[in-house]
């Protein structure tokens, strides 16, 4: 008996390269990453307010832009994942119609 007899033998083989990220993997590694970009705003607050008057002002003014723009950054991030990455379409099946057999132009069949 050949492999493709065996009842119940697919014919091809998934492989795991090709397997999907699961869910509880991907929400975990997304709000890690969305939780550590959230930590530097927090920094980027506090040098912003430790280095106001301390430093030149350019300095309190990078921190602060960084406070301000991360929040939109990190959740650009947080909700980018979870892509479809199948190919294949071999759900779509083209057809062409073909000329009716019913009256020409006619609607239910009356002239």
């Amino acid at each position: 008996m050949s492999k493709s007899e065996r009842p119940g033998t697919p014919d091809e083989v998934p492989r795991i390269t090709s397997a999907p990220e699961p869910l509880g993997v991907d929400v975990a590694r997304r709000q890690k990453r969305y939780l550590i970009q959230m930590g530097i705003r927090i920094v980027c607050f506090a040098l912003a307010t430790l280095t106001w008057g301390h430093l030149p002002m350019a300095f309190s003014l990078v921190f602060i832009v960084g406070a301000v723009v991360l929040p939109y950054v990190a959740v650009i991030f947080a909700n980018a994942g979870r892509e479809r990455r199948d190919t294949d379409v071999s759900f779509e099946v083209q057809r062409e119609i073909g000329p009716g057999t019913g009256t020409g132009g006619q609607l239910g069949g009356r002239p």
